[in-house]
This record gives structure tokens, C-alpha cells and sequence, in this order.
């Protein structure tokens, strides 16, 4: 629909939204999906969303279109917004200024329901700029759109579908990307191509370049057996979600300038979200992106910060002798009634293995220790003293009187029995054994355990276990355990792999070191490598086809001969 200057286009103060209170947007009234799916890890097959076009929405989204000048495809980005399928009652556009050398207008074709912000004080960027549209919105979806996306009529509507059935879904659209010419389209002409469902032909698709994720998408089956790598794909231009689910995960990180959708998906992933690749939310991306044009440069810059944020980001994985802002794995150590010697060997043997990149957090009754007088020596309270004496000048340490508040950011979380003595490779191994399954949970009863929760080793994957409290809130802990077994699997094994045996000798320990857990592991680690050469030496010998036109016959010839 074509407008012109009306109230839709008054530019309201950032941070407020009608009807809200400043800082915020006015609660959406839309009803969720009345039952939740229990999807399993990411695969979303029950899901049967209905066919384009064939069906009743009720759900009301928000667009929020993060923009920085470029006025001329901010207007085809409009054009294209106008001509949606989607109902213009349930959709909402609200463009966000951020800070543009020439303040942005609203240009004449646009949607119906079109608002112009300026992005909020006290920051600057695209995380920062969505965030300001995001809380003066009022959708019960949030659907980000960059300011150099012109869509295809279904854009919108084919996205929402999801959220109809799942609320806990975030649903990434497809794009090309195009070399774009402002004098070769008009606003009017985008919008009658889009509304008469022709977008497709706006650009020549033989000439345009598909986004890597593609790859990712296909390899996956659609991200169905991605598992718990799927939010690695949540980058680009397109893609919504639940307001519900944003708000959860704490909106964008307005610091991260670049990477803060990588870093949102990854706290998205960490609620237990369910990733969906739409192929039919098609687009085309005016111009190259900037990591097409300078990957190497764009990278140097987004490594330090993602990686201190994203602890499955690539680039971290290649420094495993670092400590991060955002620990892989969170370790609980029960202190209440150990021993100086049992704390201190679990302890001890946790800080100083493979994986640095822990926070150790050592629970014990540390209200009770005064320092008033008292005999040093027959202090009934003497261990619990000596062990915080130890461990109070690690920065890794942390003292807590009850379980510890959990950080939704970390991965893992891990619970040992104190006096168990961890082998040095024991945190990476049980992570890596974890993230090969797939699985919510891994058990391992030490030598000598009688009773479940008692001398086990137990790692958790906080999104399982966020995703199963998402669906049962007042799960009790061994409801929640079957729940994320229903939804990611559970593994009990034998801790032999993991811990040093009481009285073990050198002989014993190399024994337990050829464990078949641990070839296992060796033996998966270099399949792992073997697969990530093979695909190198495929993608070079591509390249070489590409850049050495006749090559392939001159090959040829040589083998007749």
C-alpha cells in the first residue's frame, strides 16, 4: 500500500512506543501456540506449517529495520515491505535512525503502518539501533530486517508461519546477493513487481551469490541434524523470533558493533531455541555484504569480541589456553563436608587441566567462618577454613553458600564429587564426548557410588535444560532430567575415563589412558580431521577449476595418453 505524509511517519522519541512506558513497547496480546511441540534437539520435522497463501494468521510482528544512510535501498527495502501477503493489520515497520550523516526520511511507498525512530542515546550501532525499535515496537514477533534487503512478497508471512506453531522458534530467511544500481528501479516498480509476486525477477539469478550458510543448511539436512551447532548459521540480514524469546535472551548486545547476531544466536541457543532455515522467505541482499568484500579485516575485528562472548566460536577454539569473559564450563564442588586433602585434590586436579577455561564454583556454609578468637588448630570449622584460605586468590574460583545462579551464557555445567581426582583432559573430554553425541546430560558414577546423585560425575547442557523448563516449568529435577532425555538424549557411562582410581600406579594410569572411551574419542578426533581435510582439499580443487579455465581437459588428454 501506497501512502503519503501521514501520522504513521511521525518521528517518535526513541526508547518510547504508544501506549508503553519509555524503554518499552506495549505488551503484545497475542496468543502463543496453545501447546508446545517437544521438539527434539533442533530437528523441527513434526512441525507442518501451512501452505502459502492458504491460511488465517493471528499473530502480529513487528519489522524493525536497523538503517545507517543509504536512503536510495532504504526505499526499495520499503517498496518491497509494502507488497507483503502477510495481513497490514498484524504487521508494523519501524525504521531506526542510527545516526545517519543526513537524517533519514520515510520515503512515499511504504507499509500502512510505517513509524521513523532515532536510535536510542548512549550507543551507536545495528545491535543498539534494533534494540531502540524492538522496545517502542508492539508485536508478539520481532522480525530483523537490514536496511538492504529487498524482499519477495512472502517474506513476512512465510516466516510467521513458524511462529504460529512454536514459540521457541527463530527462523532465518534466505537471500542472494546482487550488485544493486539506485538508477535502475524506482520504488513504484519495486512495489508492483513484489505485489504481483515477480520479485524474482527484479535481478538475474544466474549472476547473484548465495550466502555460505547455504552450505551449512544443506549439509544438515535444513539444520534438522545440526544439533547444538545450529545457532552458528544466525547470520545476515533476515530473521525473527517471539518477542518472548528476544527478551529472554537479553536483546543484542549493543556493544558488539560487528558479530552481535553471532552472539545472539548463541544466547538464543543457550533458551533452547529451535533454529528453522525458510528457503521460502526469499530476498535479495542490494550489494555485497561487508565480509564479502573484506573477510579478512572484518574477521581480525569480529574474533576478540565474539570469542569472549561465544565459547563455541571457531575463532576461540583455536586459543584453548585462554580464559574468556564467558567460561565454557561452570564447575560445582560440593565443600560442605570435605576435607582440606579432598577439596584440594578435585580442586587442584579441575584448575590445573587442559581446560583453563572454567569457573570453578566451591559450595560450602561459608557464613559460619568468623574471625573471632578462636584455637586455631580444634576449629570444628577448620577444613572449611583452610580450603577458602586455598582457593580465595583464584580468579577462577568462586564461593557460594547454595547452588550457584545459573549464567545461561555457559555451555555446561558440570558437578563432582569432591575427593574425586580428575584426570588433566578430563573436562575436554567429557565436553567433547557431550557435543559428539548430541546429548542433554552425561552421568558417570565413580568407583564406589551406591546411589544416583551421589559420587556421579553429571555435566549438563544448559540449553537442554533451559528448553525443558521452557516446557514444564515446575518440573521437579528428576522430571526435568526424563524431560531432556525425551528432548536431547542422556548417556551414563563409567567415570574410568575421567578420574585417576584410588591407589592407581603409573602402569594403572596408562591403562586407564587406553581406556575404550578414550581411543573412542582419539579415534572420532581424527575422523573429525580427516572430514575437515577432505572437505579443504575439495574446496581448493574447485577454486583451481574456477581460476585455470581448459584445465579439467588438458587433464583429460594427459590420462587418454
Amino acid at each position: 500500500m501506497t501512502t503519503s505524509d501521514s501520522a504513521s511517519s511521525k518521528e517518535v522519541p526513541a526508547g518510547r512506543g504508544a501506549g508503553g512506558p519509555e524503554g518499552q513497547g506495549t505488551a503484545p496480546t497475542d496468543p502463543a501456540p496453545a501447546v508446545q511441540p517437544r521438539l527434539y534437539r533442533n530437528d523441527y520435522s513434526p512441525l507442518v506449517p501451512p501452505v502459502l497463501g492458504g491460511w488465517e494468521p493471528t499473530l502480529s510482528v513487528s519489522v524493525v529495520v536497523p538503517a545507517h544512510g543509504h536512503p536510495e535501498k532504504l526505499a526499495m527495502v520499503l517498496a518491497s515491505l509494502s507488497a507483503q501477503s502477510y495481513p497490514s493489520r498484524l504487521m508494523e515497520v519501524v525504521v531506526v535512525d542510527d545516526g545517519s550523516p543526513e537524517p533519514l526520511e520515510l520515503p512515499r511507498v511504504r507499509p500502512e503502518n510505517t513509524r521513523l525512530l532515532v536510535s536510542a542515546p548512549g550507543g551507536w550501532g545495528s545491535g543498539h539501533a534494533f534494540n531502540t525499535g524492538a522496545a517502542a515496537s508492539e508485536g508478539a514477533v520481532v522480525l530483523r530486517l537490514d536496511s538492504d534487503m529487498l524482499v519477495y512478497r512472502e517474506h513476512v508471512e512465510s516466516q510467521m508461519r513458524w511462529h504460529h506453531l512454536l514459540d521457541y522458534a527463530v527462523v532465518l530467511g534466505h537471500k542472494l546477493f546482487v550488485d544493486f544500481d539506485p538508477e535502475a528501479l524506482d520504488p513504484e516498480y519495486v512495489a508492483e513487481q513484489v505485489r504481483a509476486g515477480r520479485a524474482a525477477d527484479l535481478f538475474d539469478r544466474e549472476t547473484a551469490d548465495t550466502h555460505w550458510i547455504e552450505e551449512v543448511v544443506e549439509r544438515t539436512d535444513g539444520l534438522r541434524t545440526a544439533h547444538h551447532g545450529a545457532f552458528k548459521v544466525f547470520v545476515g540480514a533476515t530473521g525473527s523470533l517471539h518477542r518472548t524469546l528476544f527478551e529472554a535472551a537479553g536483546g543484542m548486545d549493543a556493544d558488539l558493533i560487528l558479530g552481535g547476531d553471532s552472539e545472539l544466536g548463541h544466547r538464543l541457543a543457550q533458551r533452547g531455541a529451535v533454529f528453522v532455515p525458510d528457503p521460502d522467505t526469499s530476498s535479495w541482499h542490494l550489494g555485497r555484504s561487508q565480509m564479502q568484500q573484506e573477510k579478512e579485516r572484518g574477521t581480525r575485528y569480529r574474533g576478540p569480541y565474539v570469542s569472549n562472548r561465544v565459547p563455541d566460536f571457531h575463532l576461540r577454539n583455536k586459543r584453548p589456553d585462554r580464559q574468556w569473559e564467558v567460561p565454557r564450563v561452570d564447575i560445582v564442588l560440593d565443600v560442605a563436608e570435605a576435607t582440606l586433602e579432598e577439596a584440594d585434590t578435585t580442586a587442584s586436579g579441575l584448575l590445573r587441566g587442559t581446560t583453563p577455561d572454567v569457573r570453578l564454583w566451591l559450595r560450602g556454609p561459608w557464613g559460619v567462618l568468623d574471625e573471632g578468637r578462636r584455637s586455631p588448630l580444634d576449629d570444628e570449622r577448620l577444613d572449611l577454613r583452610l580450603v577458602r584460605e586455598t582457593f580465595r586468590g583464584d580468579p577462577r574460583v568462586r564461593f557460594t553458600e547454595g547452588d550457584p545462579e545459573e549464567d545461561p551464557r555457559v555451555p555446561f555445567r558440570l558437578h563432582v564429587p569432591a575427593g574425586a581426582e580428575p584426570r588433566d583432559n578430563a573436562v575436554a573430554n567429557l565436553v567433547a564426548l557431550l557435543d559428539r553425541r548430541g546429548d542433554g546430560l552425561f552421568c558417570a558414577p565413580l568407583p564406589g557410588a551406591t546411589r544416583a546423585g551421589d559420587g556421579v560425575l553429571r555435566l549438563e547442557r544448559t540449553s537442554a535444560f533451559a528448553r525443558a523448563r521452557h516446557l514444564e516449568p515446575e518440573a521437579e529435577p528428576k522430571e526435568l532430567d526424563q524431560l531432556v532425555e525425551e528432548l536431547f538424549g542422556v548417556q551414563w557411562a563409567s567415570a574410568q575415563a575421567f578420574v585417576v582410581a584410588d591407589g592407581a600406579g603409573p602402569a594403572d594410569e596408562e591403562r586407564a589412558e587406553d581406556s575404550a572411551e578414550a581411543l573412542r574419542h582419539q579415534l572420532n578426533q581424527a575422523r573429525a580431521e580427516a572430514q575437515r581435510l577432505r572437505r579443504r582439499a575439495e574446496r581448493a580443487e574447485r577454486k583451481l577449476r574456477w581460476f585455470t579455465p581448459g584445465l579439467g581437459r588438458r587433464i583429460l588428454r594427459r590420462i587418454a595418453r
